[in-house]
């Protein structure tokens, strides 16, 4: 799957590339900036402490147009985006001790989707692979241990204890206006997940990262 998700993200920039000598209607550039809400995912042992934190997402977008007016396009873009999750006021009993964790968890990364877009009529679908690279973790966890606290950190947590690198995929809709004028929502959610032996005491072993995204947008000039 990975080595398949690669092969077509390296097609699908070959194609970027070639699209403006060979065959584009139009190459437009744009930014964009919206919010996140996310959550994690996978096979987890307690799926229900975790639950969903806002954030921020924003970047630009390299929009290369292929068949008639937009109808069929590829678009490139280079996103900061916050994601993570913040824990439920629960407690939880494991061999007589009763744990409780607060706070919440934010993970910084650079996200690059490469969506293939199909618009009619100004609404528009688009889906593909997406890249990313894990920039900072910021922690902000009090730990408690049958009423007693026994952790509490508001630090940047050691980044060789995670996967830096993601593989994902991108998939939303939106409207687009004539003027460039866009808004849309988006779900983008990973192949792998990003914890090594030991984080976090293995919390989040085969965690993987699920985000949900609405922003706004516009993309400017023409071919």
């Amino acid at each position: 799957m990975k080595n398949l998700l690669l092969s077509a993200a390296a097609a699908a920039l070959v194609a970027v590339a070639a699209a403006p000598a060979a065959c584009a209607q139009s190459v437009r550039f744009g930014l964009k900036a919206g919010g996140n809400l996310s959550n994690l995912s996978g096979d987890l042992a307690n799926q229900d402490q975790y639950q969903n934190r806002f954030g921020f997402h924003g970047g630009a977008m390299l929009n290369v147009g292929l068949v008639g007016d937009d109808l069929l396009a590829l678009q490139l873009e280079g996103l900061y985006s916050q994601k993570g999750f913040k824990y439920a006021d629960q407690q939880v009993t494991v061999l007589g001790s009763t744990y409780r964790n607060t706070g919440s968890v934010r993970y910084d990364y650079i996200d690059v989707p490469l969506l293939l877009r199909v618009k009619t009529s100004g609404v528009f679908f688009e889906a593909g692979p997406q890249y990313s690279y894990l920039l900072n973790i910021s922690t902000d966890r009090t730990r408690t241990v049958n009423g007693n606290a026994t952790s509490a950190s508001t630090a940047t947590a050691d980044l060789g204890r995670v996967k830096r690198n993601e593989l994902g995929y991108a998939a939303g809709l939106g409207f687009q206006a004539d003027n460039g004028f866009l808004l849309g929502l988006r779900y983008n959610g990973a192949f792998t997940d990003f914890a090594k032996d030991g984080y976090s005491d293995n919390e989040f072993r085969n965690a993987r990262h699920s985000t949900f995204q609405a922003y706004i947008g516009v993309l400017l000039g023409g071919k």
